[in-house]
């Protein structure tokens, strides 16, 4: 059974009061929970599912709130707005409705520190920090001896507090990688400090490697957590994420620990689904889809409820020439075909490798290749990896708003962070490397197997965009392959298009506006 059950326990509503400011930390504790909801063993179960919730929920009155001010659900929802930062800006797909606030600068490589997308997602990730802090407060060994709990439940609330601490260095990982930066406050900081310091990169990876490292022994095993809860494993697939981009992060070679985590994720018992679209539809909470997932962000057409990544998606990817919304499990037209792929996806889809592959998913019909202009939805290709629908063909419990869970975390990535670290010298296997990458083809009815000397760094980059498109990595992926802002050009980068070469310092996006004033200890990246 699916956690979302338990993310809309009412313990949500003590966390997702409104809140003002966008460097979010809890000034008043009732905005986020209460003494008196700490009454039974219960309630703290309730409490971590309001942890939780933040990834997936924007508010206590459904999808079409936020507990942001001053921000819409849309702008707002957590694995949206990762999506949109990490997918938007790069050669993989771009959003039509350029009036929509925040997309045609994300497009075109063009943001500012005013942009609505970065202000709801720094705003975001702030509060998912205030959460964990409060809960963490919250249950606390001193207060906890001071209600009475039972040592029974203190056993389980150990737990409950090493996933809360994941989540916070989730939170920071994600501040990190897009922002270089964010204000630092932990349980210890009083209630109300709003100006906290200013960590850096550095101080972040420290943090953020020393608490999983921490916390790892508290967790659950691997696959024997309630799905939508974090174990092991999820600890581990983070730390071979820090370490497989420490070069871009703190300038180290961690490439070692990137294999290391790997191994133990590969050999505690996840599997490849068989049918690569099965990960992708209504039911990838059960089944095969499942035991590849190792950590998702929850969506529910009736109860969890949100505006995030995967519907998104699949209204965006419907064509607005074919309104085959019907073929994913929405409305006939979708969102009016919001979501195209650049003339860079098609080429790549379409040279050759990939023709019988079913990770190719191109809808081609009589569009043009090129997405001119970019506001005529009726140009460039558009796919149908993602639905709404379940694997046996039922329907799901809602249109629009889907069913389908959004990947964070799944074991494919985990093969090719293996291979492309044993390439960059951190050890382990090439032949086990290969094999990995040969079992992704494969998997995807794809006979174009390699070879040890066919594997390259290039083919690995080539392999995560068709494996991974559209699953929130590939703005990271560019960057540590030295492709982002170099001489690599894709459809409308740097407001070209053809594109053209963009600056050094859009590595990093702006510290919002909103929360420099927040928080006057933050300060600006180089070149806003």
């Amino acid at each position: 059974m699916k956690y979302r059950s338990m993310i809309f326990a009412c313990g949500i509503l003590f966390f997702i009061g409104c809140t003002g400011e966008l460097d979010v930390l809890p000034e008043d504790p009732d905005t986020f929970l209460v003494e008196d909801f700490y009454t039974t063993p219960e309630s703290y179960l309730q409490g971590l599912a309001g942890v939780y919730g933040n990834l997936s929920l924007t508010g206590a009155e459904g999808p079409d709130n936020s507990n942001i001010s001053g921000l819409d659900a849309g702008t707002s929802q957590y694995g949206r707005g990762l999506w949109n930062t990490q997918e938007l800006t790069t050669d993989e797909v771009l959003w039509s409705w350029e009036n929509d606030p925040g997309t045609r600068e994300l497009n075109r490589n063009i943001w500012s520190a005013d942009n609505v997308i970065l202000r709801g997602l720094f705003g975001r990730a702030m509060t998912q920090v205030a959460f964990s802090n409060e809960y963490l407060r919250q249950t606390s060994d001193d207060v906890l001896d001071s209600r009475g709990v039972d040592a029974g439940t203190k056993d389980a609330i150990v737990t409950y507090r090493a996933e809360v601490r994941f989540l916070r260095a989730l939170a920071y990982y994600h501040m990190m990688d897009l922002f270089g930066k964010a204000g630092f406050i932990t349980e210890e900081d009083p209630i109300g400090a709003f100006q906290s310091p200013e960590y850096n990169r550095a101080e972040l990876f420290a943090f953020i490697e020393s608490e999983l490292m921490a916390i790892i022994p508290d967790l659950i095993a691997p696959m024997e957590n309630d799905y939508g809860r974090v174990d092991k494993s999820g600890a581990w697939m983070l730390l071979a994420k820090l370490y497989l981009n420490a070069e871009v992060f703190i300038g180290e070679n961690r490439y070692a620990g990137c294999i290391q985590y790997c191994e133990q994720i590969i050999g505690a018992g996840y599997e490849l689904a068989p049918n690569y679209l099965h990960v992708f539809m209504a039911d990838n909470h059960q089944g095969s889809a499942r035991n590849e997932i190792i950590f998702p962000v929850l969506s529910d057409g009736v109860v969890t409820q949100n505006y995030g990544p995967t519907t998104l998606m699949i209204n965006g990817q419907v064509g607005s020439v074919e309104q085959n919304g019907g073929d994913f499990g929405v409305g006939s037209g979708g969102w009016g075909g919001a979501l195209r792929v650049t003339r860079q996806f098609s080429e790549l889809m379409l040279n050759g490798t990939y023709d019988t592959d079913d990770r190719n998913t191109l809808i081609i019909g009589d569009r043009p290749i090129d997405l001119i202009p970019v506001n005529n939805n009726g140009t460039g290709y558009v796919i149908g990896k993602w639905s709404n629908i379940n694997s046996d063909g039922s329907p799901a419990s809602a249109t629009e708003i889907v069913d389908t869970d959004f990947p964070m975390f799944r074991l494919a990535d985990v093969y090719l962070m293996y291979a492309e670290a044993q390439l960059r010298g951190g050890g382990g296997s090439l032949a086990t490397a290969v094999g990995y990458f040969n079992e992704l083809r494969t998997r995807a009815n794809n006979p174009n197997t390699i070879s040890s000397s066919d594997l390259t760094l290039d083919l690995i980059l080539e392999e995560r965009l068709v494996e991974l498109h559209w699953e929130g990595h590939r703005r990271q992926d560019l960057i540590r392959f030295n492709n982002y802002t170099s001489s690599y050009n894709w459809s409308w980068k740097g407001n070209a298009p053809n594109g053209i070469p963009i600056s050094e310092s859009r590595k990093l996006f702006p510290i919002p506006n909103a929360s420099l004033s927040a928080n006057p200890n933050l300060t600006q990246n180089e070149g806003y």
